[in-house]
């Protein structure tokens, strides 16, 4: 089966083409490393919720936006090789290709994918 990272983030909404390009170079990076796929997407009706949401768990503010995002690697053993080396990739620089929003409020994990039809 293959390996998953995700992701969840607020995104100033005013950032939202800043956003793509730096998801889009992101994106390259990845491929070139051995990622199989890479999709990131846009909150559109991502709702609050009363106990915890993706909005809570990233302290969305009210002009932001929810991205979630996956990275679908072959396994665990190539995305942890690629992950210095993607790391390491000039275009991913922060001076290159700044995030467009705060990392410290990202969420992530890697996981294993038990179903995938």
């Amino acid at each position: 089966m293959t390996y998953v990272d995700g992701f969840v983030a607020a995104v100033p909404t005013a950032n939202k083409a800043a956003y793509r390009i730096h998801a889009e170079v992101a994106a390259a990076v990845f491929r070139e490393h051995g990622a199989l796929s890479v999709v990131d997407c846009w909150g559109d009706d991502v709702p609050d919720g009363e106990v915890t949401s993706f909005p809570m768990a990233v302290k969305c503010k009210e002009n932001e936006t929810v991205s979630f995002s996956w990275i679908v690697w072959p396994s665990r053993d190539v995305r942890n090789a690629a992950i210095p080396k993607i790391m390491a990739d000039p275009r991913l620089d922060p001076t290159a290709n700044p995030m467009p929003f705060d990392g410290k409020r990202m969420i992530h994990g890697g996981f294993d994918a038990l179903v995938d039809v």
